[in-house]
């Protein structure tokens, strides 16, 4: 991708503005695709614009002759109408930050099984989508659009999910489970509680919601799921009163606010969020109390009496569902295929036991399935456990001896060794299709042929789309290295993401199928081969039946940067070879032609998350520094995953030394590559660039790196490594910006922390940096938000207050209103720029 200098100049000034005001360049894009029915069609949503946050639900469909088409089916704005500003219930709120979704309008939707109905929630108020057939007038879909019970419903309403069968919706308040009666007449929807706290053990119960350990670290959001018949669901409730109570505050704010009342004037359950008051799961404390129960639903939404759910309920039976859950308290997963019985699977507390268990719908009992164990750790992989149609039983493996995270299908490993599963994304009888990192040094399998030109890129870096059969073989699904995401349903599929060689995130679909007549021809395979138009490529069916596959982009209305990346990825010289991102100035900066510029560290470096892929927007910021007058370095250590199961389990009890280590390490390696044959290597890396074709430089004008002057910046786990770099190692690190740092991993949640420093006290001490604070001899900025309730405030207070006991001159941004997302883009934008000017001033 070429720009002109003056282009790339202009873009990178404008860039900390242009990231904050478009979602960091993802507003105006398609996202959250579902394929449905046959795959001719799919749901997405997407905004008007590159600086339109508020989403719509759209439809890409194929119609009869192959041609493709894009049918928005709702629009917030429209849907709301005269309402003022969106009101996002504080619940939504919580899980939309658990999520980390920074969008609005629209932001999800829940769909039945033929994908012909669809439901969605704005202000409260909960819509119904129908989508019919084309309109023989204008070919377009008939679309109808209605709220349900537009008369009003018991708020608020929370995570709706539809039917698999479009009849009924259930959705949640947080105190009630709603069942909500679709009715041809929209004047005879009905809608009634079958689920309530009534006849449970004293508490602060939750009904219908995931437990905070489950949104933050599980990717478990869902608090109930559906039978396939439509007939019964699963429901969690929950009781956090033993989780310690947090106040998550606005100092800013000083004022009294009205608690939340009930009818008789007592407190409701809400009335501690009013006062910034939450249950949290401390570290080494007491976990939420969850619970299922399984309902049958014996009538409509209307009338009789439903156990626990009090006056107007629908007739529901109540069946507890029943585990050992003292020894299986964490409940990962939750799923209930059609012809078969439900699915859970359980972990231990310490999380290195995991049981799969079905549930018997007539009783509640459950039976082992499976059992699993690991000396360390067992991750939960997203999409297992699951069942095939024919009721074969896919789970996930952490094959030590192989060093892959494979897949088993009734407890035998299927999937090669050297690639690793990271998600299963669908399973039918004949494949699995899954998420995987290739381990090239592993493979036993072998590459496939549409990857051979770049097979030395199907790495760690590369997040590819492939379907895995149950004999072994690997075929590929995505083609360019890159980071995907896909959804599959019938013979269609839609497949998302970015390649370095895109420069922007792109989405497709594809289709498989009897059409009258084809519309053209193309190179079919979407992202996965590259192709930019629509398309079909012929065949025929057993019966003689045209069959074409079709192909077409879904719009994009994203900005993008509008600058080249000088980005270059290598193996950094070393023990661990560790993979690294590396950005110089580009052709237009006036740090370009500079015989030697200062070293930015910007890394995640915790567990499980990488940095160093194959995604453009990865490595924006990194060209933004570059700019600024930065080599700008980004390197994955161990335990940030990809690489194998021994070496994300690298830093068990000891995350603290390890990951620093390798940040040293990475140092070093740059060192070293900068060293090689008089600087020869370093500027081979970025030669074939001197025509700025990329907005490089290029070989011999590209800046030296000043190992002399090192700094470190990063959020979240590469906060807590900015901070503990200027403390563990001045000698490399001579200035850091740490934002949200977890210091004391005691202040952090159980799920996540007692996965890599288990039960015992002083693995905590040891990892966190609190202590260190009379060591600081270098600049540290601590940035972190007020209303951050993952990791809290407290952590930069302790370590400030440590460090000002020690009397260690040290910067603090306190940012008021703030949570973990940096969620208002004046912050977001201001915060870039003061910490390059706290650098420049301090190197």
């Amino acid at each position: 991708m070429t720009f002109a200098t003056d282009d790339q100049t202009a873009a990178i000034a404008a860039y900390p503005r242009a990231k904050a005001r478009t979602l960091r360049f993802t507003s105006g894009a398609p996202r959250s695709a579902k394929a449905v029915g046959d795959g001719s069609r799919a749901y997405f949503l997407r905004s008007s614009g590159p600086e339109d946050l508020s989403c719509s639900l759209w439809m890409s469909w194929f119609d009869a002759a192959g041609g493709h088409r894009e049918t928005e089916l709702a629009d917030a704005r429209a849907l709301l109408g005269d309402a003022a500003d969106e009101e996002i219930p504080e619940e939504e709120r919580a899980r939309r930050e658990r999520a980390r979704e920074g969008g609005a309008g629209i932001v999800s939707y829940s769909t039945d099984g033929s994908g012909r109905r669809a439901v969605v929630t704005l202000n409260g108020r909960l819509f119904l989508v129908e989508v019919g057939a084309a309109s023989p007038a204008d070919g377009d879909l008939a679309v109808a659009t209605r709220e349900l019970c537009a008369c009003g419903l018991p708020g608020p309403v929370l995570n709706p999910r539809l039917s698999p069968d479009g009849t009924r919706v259930l959705y949640t308040t947080g105190e009630r489970l709603m069942l909500v009666g679709i009715d041809a007449d929209a004047a005879a929807d009905t809608c009634a509680a079958v689920l309530g706290t009534d006849g449970l053990p004293s508490g602060e119960w939750r009904v219908g919601l995931a437990e905070f350990a489950a949104g933050e670290e599980m990717d478990r959001y869902d608090g109930f799921w559906w039978s396939p018949a439509s007939d019964a669901a699963i429901v969690e409730r929950f009781d956090a009163s033993a989780e310690p109570l947090w106040t998550i505050a606005d100092p800013s704010q000083p004022f009294s606010y009205p608690l939340p009342t009930d009818v008789n004037g007592a407190p409701t359950p809400r009335a501690e969020a009013a006062l910034g008051q939450r249950h949290y799961p401390q570290a080494l404390t007491h976990n939420a109390r969850v619970r299922l129960d399984l309902l049958r639903f014996e009538g409509g939404a209307t009338g009789g009496a439903a156990g626990g759910a009090g006056d107007g309920a629908a007739e529901v039976a109540v069946t507890r569902v029943t585990w050992d859950a003292d020894a299986y308290e964490y409940l990962a997963r939750v799923s209930w295929a059609g012809g078969h019985d439900p699915l859970l699977l359980v972990q231990n507390r310490r999380q290195s036991r995991d049981q799969v268990l079905a549930v018997d719908p007539a009783t509640g009992a459950t039976r082992v399935l499976e059992e699993h164990a690991n000396d360390q750790w067992i991750d939960i992989v997203d999409g297992t456990p699951a069942l095939t149609p024919d009721g074969r039983m896919v789970c996930a493996f952490s094959d030590m001896a192989a060093d892959t995270n494979r897949l088993t299908v009734d407890g035998t490993p299927f999937t090669p060794a050297g690639w690793n599963v990271r998600a299963v994304l669908d399973v039918t009888d004949a494949d699995v299709l899954a998420l995987v990192q290739r381990d090239p040094a592993r493979d036993v399998a072998g590459v496939p042929a549409v990857w051979a030109d770049r097979a030395d890129e199907h790495d760690a870096r590369s997040m590819d789309i492939v379907s895995l059969g149950y004999d072994g073989s690997v075929e590929a699904v995505s083609g360019r290295p890159g980071v995907w995401a896909a959804s599959r349903a019938g013979s269609g599929i839609v497949l998302s993401g970015g390649a370095m060689d895109l420069g922007h995130a792109v989405m497709s679909h594809d289709y498989t199928g009897v059409v009258g007549a084809g519309s053209g021809s193309g190179s079919v395979g979407g992202v996965a081969g590259g192709a930019e138009v629509a398309g079909a490529a012929g065949a025929e069916d057993a019966a003689g039946a045209a069959v074409s596959v079709f192909h077409a982009p879904i719009a994009s209305h994203a900005a993008e940067p509008g600058f080249a990346l000088t980005t270059r990825f290598v193996t950094l010289p070393g023990e661990h070879g560790l993979l690294a991102a590396v950005t110089v100035p580009s052709a237009g900066s006036p740090y370009a032609g500079a015989a030697s510029l200062p070293v930015l560290m910007r890394p995640y470096g915790g567990p499980g998350h990488q940095e160093v892929v194959f995604n453009p927007a990865r490595h924006w910021d990194s060209q933004w520094w570059a700019d600024q007058g930065f080599v700008v370095v980004t390197a994955d250590g161990r335990g940030t995953t990809g690489r194998g199961p021994a070496w994300d389990r690298e830093i068990v009890e000891d995350m603290k030394d390890v990951t620093l280590a390798d940040q040293v390490e990475a140092v070093e390696g740059v060192r070293a590559l900068a060293a090689e044959d008089g600087g020869g290597r370093w500027r081979a890396l970025f030669a074939g660039a001197g025509d700025g074709a990329d907005g490089c430089a290029g070989g011999a004008g590209v800046p030296m790196p000043d190992l002399d002057r090192v700094a470190m910046i990063g959020w979240s786990y590469g906060g807590f490594l900015s901070a503990l770099a200027v403390l563990d190692a001045p000698d490399v690190f001579k200035a850091a910006c740490a934002g949200a740092p977890p210091t004391d991993w005691t202040l952090y949640d159980t799920h996540y922390t007692e996965r890599y420093l288990g039960l015992d006290p002083a693995v905590y001490e040891r990892n966190s940096i609190v202590a260190d604070a009379p060591k600081l001899r270098r600049p540290l900025m601590l940035i972190h938000g007020f209303a951050d309730d993952n990791v809290t405030i407290a952590h930069s207070l302790r370590l400030s207050q440590a460090l000002m006991a020690s009397g260690r001159p040290h910067t603090f941004l306190p940012l008021v209103g703030i949570t973990h997302m940096t969620n208002d883009e004046r912050v977001a934008e201001n915060l870039l720029i003061l910490q390059r000017d706290f650098l420049k001033e301090n190197l």
